[in-house]
């Protein structure tokens, strides 16, 4: 799928990697909304469909990923049709990979974060490594200018029971309700068979970026990690 619209709307400020529809919105809807807000061209690339799946369908997921990717309002979303539940970084998925990269240079990407029991997702950021390694090359057979982003930042979106030591969190206060009407939009992910749950899914989703937002002293946050040092020119722009 892909949502794209005048002549630079491949040319992306950020973009969202995300091994299955739905992982952007749950590790980073309020980000996405966010940065969207401020003015950035942010993308989302799915790498698989996400199905089969208990109470899904292809054509349902896309119907939820494209209600979702208007509620958030992001102007560039696709997918690598890389197959669900066998999601590898062979040399063929991180050559497309790299392509897309090269095609939509975003200076900033997000990747789930590394440590996860979902294979797909330990899979995922592999690949966007590499990929992004990959893009830069000259004298390759890859298409499109050599591209090299400057950050992979990681979201949380993990399978693992695992208490994140993020490298920061940010500030979703004002873009809370369009994460959470956006991950409300995956009916099928997150509704259907969990209706006996308590709390229910989404109040845990509400719960754990309260959470968050309680770390920094907001209403509701994002945390994210990084594996390399970042820079600060000064101290202005810290909470």
């Amino acid at each position: 799928m892909s949502n794209e619209s005048g002549p630079d709307a491949e040319l992306l400020d950020m973009l969202v990697v995300a091994p299955h529809p739905d992982d952007a919105e749950l590790g980073m809807g309020g980000a996405i909304a966010k940065m969207i807000d401020l003015g950035w061209r942010v993308g989302i690339l799915d790498l698989t469909s996400g199905e089969p799946t208990p109470h899904g369908s292809p054509e349902l997921r896309q119907q939820e990923t494209q209600a979702a990717t208007e509620v958030l309002q992001v102007g560039w979303r696709e997918n690598l049709g890389l197959t669900n539940r066998s999601l590898e970084p062979t040399l063929e998925a991180r050559a497309a990979l790299a392509n897309v990269f090269r095609r939509v240079r975003p200076r900033w990407l997000f990747a789930p974060y590394w440590e996860d029991a979902h294979p797909d997702h330990v899979a995922a950021t592999q690949l966007v490594e590499a990929a992004r390694f990959w893009s830069k090359l000259t004298k390759s057979p890859l298409e499109h200018e050599p591209y090299h982003p400057e950050r992979i930042f990681y979201y949380y979106c993990v399978h693992l029971k695992h208490v994140a030591q993020p490298a920061f969190v940010l500030d979703i206060s004002q873009q809370w309700e369009r994460k959470a009407q956006s991950i409300a939009c995956y009916e099928s992910q997150f509704t259907t068979g969990r209706e006996h749950l308590v709390p229910s899914f989404h109040e845990r989703v509400r719960d754990e970026a309260a959470y968050w937002g309680k770390m920094i002293g907001s209403a509701f946050g994002e945390p994210f990690a990084s594996r390399e040092p970042m820079a600060l020119q000064d101290f202005s722009r810290l909470l």
